[in-house]
């Protein structure tokens, strides 16, 4: 019987590389078509690898703890003609014989993948390539704007897999500021006297996303929004929606309205999207997961309860369903929870927006009907954007806008 290699999927749009975190099968196991046989771990989530088709696993290449390319094999599965022709890894002929599924054929083994090889890239995928877990596709902010970087020194500092943001508080010895290479590597052996741990795929993925997102000019705009009629509505119902979920409906209609202000800016275009998909933060250990529900604009707030309520759920687990992960176009971040009433939340690299909502605090209102000032539940929202596509202005009517939204909270 014909043997296949089982490979390390794009389990991810961004996604380059995994770690095998737990292999669930043994060598000579049988198995059936679409089985989870790894447990991985990307810099966004646990996830798991299934089989291509049924038969007999003869062989693992993958250890635990590794981590892989994608396209790299794990392990090998043997199957039968009958099974693989199922699954498409054999291609049946005229003649009634089957052969292998190449590159060429109909059915393209690498059509899911969102970087594919070149011809000229030659994998060997029995040497069980293995990566380190390192993020060097990042536009990191420079140390200061001036300051020269000799190739010497972005040679070494490759050599260790640092990059420039890793040395904003290293002062320069050479002229003009200039870090020399002494100055790094007396840098470099000082950190030796000082507890070091190591980062998570979580925090270095963080990490990456927010250098690559301060390589636009940030602005943020602030709104304070009396919330008593969303906490008023939000009391009457029975299945009570979170605050987020107001936010997140309200942003929506606002954007559907003007998508430009969503926009980004390619070249001398404003790139308008197809569709309003809202994001939203989810704490997780060490780290923060943005889960994305598609087209909030045409969804009620009660359709949008229970899909919200199982995504914070399972984004806590960090097992985010595929079509829940994604680039949405704005994220919306309630930092209220933790006592929080001021922030500058940043937009994820591929978006322009993010919203944050602070803390709700008792605030004197003023009442024009009443001659006097009345307490009321006021929190400040805060709206993060890339300030090539809004100035204040139109932030500020984007935010008043979700302001009005939010004051009739039945209608969403």
């Amino acid at each position: 019987m014909p043997r296949f290699p089982i490979q390390m999927p794009q389990l991810g749009e961004s996604m380059a590389e995994a770690t095998v975190q737990q292999i669930l099968f043994s060598q000579g196991d049988k198995v059936k078509a679409d089985q989870d046989i790894f447990e991985v771990e990307t810099d966004k989530a646990m996830m798991e690898v299934t089989t291509p088709c049924s038969g007999t696993i003869i062989d693992v290449v993958a250890k635990t703890g590794e981590s892989y390319a994608v396209g790299a094999t794990l392990a090998h599965i043997e199957a039968s003609d009958e099974d693989a022709t199922k699954a498409g890894l054999l291609k049946p002929s005229d003649t009634g014989a089957v052969t292998p599924v190449t590159e060429n054929s109909e059915v393209d083994k690498t059509e899911n993948l969102h970087f594919k090889i070149d011809e000229d890239d030659v994998i060997d995928h029995d040497a069980a390539p293995s990566v380190k877990p390192t993020v060097d596709s990042g536009l990191p902010v420079p140390i200061r704007s001036t300051v020269y970087l000799s190739p010497r020194m972005r040679h070494r500092m490759d050599e260790l897999g640092l990059n420039a943001a890793d040395l904003a508080g290293l002062p320069g010895s050479g002229a003009g500021g200039r870090v020399t290479v002494e100055d790094f590597e007396k840098f470099i052996s000082e950190l030796e006297d000082h507890k070091m741990t190591d980062a998570s795929p979580m925090r270095i993925a963080v990490a990456d996303s927010m250098r690559r997102s301060w390589t636009r000019p940030l602005a943020t705009v602030t709104v304070p929004i009396i919330m008593d009629a969303v906490l008023a509505h939000r009391k009457s119902l029975t299945e009570k929606p979170g605050v987020t979920l107001y936010a997140m409906r309200a942003l929506a209609i606002a954007i559907s309205e003007n998508t430009a202000v969503a926009g980004r800016l390619i070249g001398n275009r404003i790139i308008h999207p197809n569709a309003i998909d809202i994001g939203f933060a989810v704490e997780v250990e060490d780290g923060v997961l943005v889960p994305v529900i598609r087209k909030v604009d045409q969804k009620t707030l009660s359709e949008m309860r229970e899909p919200y309520e199982e995504l914070v759920k399972r984004g806590q687990e960090r097992r985010l369903p595929t079509e829940a992960t994604g680039a949405g176009i704005a994220t919306v971040t309630n930092v209220g929870p933790f006592g929080i009433t001021n922030a500058t939340p940043i937009p994820l690299p591929e978006q322009n927006l993010v919203l944050g909502l602070m803390a709700g605090r008792p605030t004197p209102i003023w009442d024009e009907e009443k001659g006097a000032f009345v307490p009321k539940i006021e929190s400040k929202f805060i709206l993060s954007f890339d300030h090539r596509i809004l100035d204040g202005g139109a932030a500020g009517r984007l935010l008043q806008r979700v302001d009005q939204l939010l004051q009739g909270p039945e209608q969403l």
